[in-house]
């Protein structure tokens, strides 16, 4: 008993000595009570049929008619079509952002090569809504610079954000366009921790720059590469925005995702108890990701992420 006064006595001295630490943290641990776990209480809903117009307990009613019911195909679109759209910018992002990290790499002048940096990076501080209007003006069937061209050349006018086939890659294009930019900044970083040694001995062995970036900037790169691809794949179902801002009724086959899919239904259809089953298992796969990512992480750098 003795011991555990003298330990709170202890515990207590330490919070009124960084007492200032502690008032500074407040208003974020405030903020994280108020709106991210407290609202965690509506996961209940999932479980109740519950509109404008009744609520009754349904148990897992929700989630059978989820899975198996009269919404399984559109949900289970939406799930692919998350799983596809995600992972494809995860790889694309990877891959674009390293190949442009290694050419900014070997740029020498220090001014151009600043130049360069701000105008990919630029792209990245506009909100998806400012680039969905962009790209909606330049991709438009009237007036739009590239239908314009298209009709120049004799071709007809193509509506392409409301038609399948190009939707999906247009998508693709503008997050790539919009992200890469400040994708290569951690690449860059890992680039300036290279050993300078390394290419002296390189050049002095007669390796030219191709090889110098085959055999010793990539291999640099791929512990980098890999916790980096980790980590962005306990997010992959985390995408809203950039599809909601760009999508319409024409291409939902291609664009409907698990987050939209769970607007339509709970606040534009006001079925909220539906839409809280597919947000909740959307959090549940989410989660099993995030834990995946941890051990994949633990054996890669042999320490977790939490």
């Amino acid at each position: 008993m003795k011991q555990q006064t003298m330990t709170l006595q202890g515990a207590f001295r330490k919070i009124s000595h960084d007492r200032m630490y502690y008032i500074m943290f407040a208003p974020v641990f405030i903020f994280a009570i108020l709106f991210c776990y407290l609202p965690m209480i509506g996961v209940l809903l999932a479980f109740f049929d519950f509109t404008p117009f009744k609520f009754k307990f349904v148990g897992f009613t929700n989630f059978i008619d989820l899975f198996f019911g009269i919404r399984s195909v559109n949900f289970w679109r939406s799930v692919y079509n998350t799983i596809f759209l995600s992972l494809s910018n995860l790889v694309l992002g990877t891959l674009i952002s390293v190949s442009i990290a290694l050419l900014l790499n070997e740029i020498e002048s220090r001014k151009f090569k600043s130049f360069i940096q701000s105008i990919l990076y630029l792209p990245h501080f506009l909100s998806w809504v400012v680039v969905a209007s962009i790209f909606t003006i330049i991709l438009s069937p009237q007036g739009g610079l590239i239908n314009n061209f298209l009709s120049s050349m004799g071709y007809e006018r193509i509506y392409f954000l409301a038609e399948e086939t190009w939707w999906t890659p247009i998508y693709l294009f503008i997050g790539r366009w919009k992200e890469t930019g400040w994708g290569t900044i951690i690449y860059l970083a890992a680039l300036s921790g290279i050993n300078p040694e390394l290419y002296e001995a390189a050049e002095i062995d007669g390796a030219g720059k191709w090889k110098q970036a085959l055999y010793i900037t990539l291999p640099s790169l791929v512990p980098t590469i890999i916790i980096v691809f980790v980590l962005n794949l306990g997010k992959v179902l985390n995408i809203f925005e950039s599809v909601f801002v760009l999508m319409n009724s024409n291409v939902l086959k291609v664009s409907d995702v698990i987050s939209v899919f769970a607007y339509r239904t709970g606040i534009q259809q006001a079925n909220y108890g539906m839409g809280t089953a597919i947000g909740l298992f959307r959090s549940f796969i989410g989660m099993i990701l995030v834990l995946m990512t941890n051990k994949i992480n633990e054996k890669i750098r042999g320490s977790s992420i939490f």
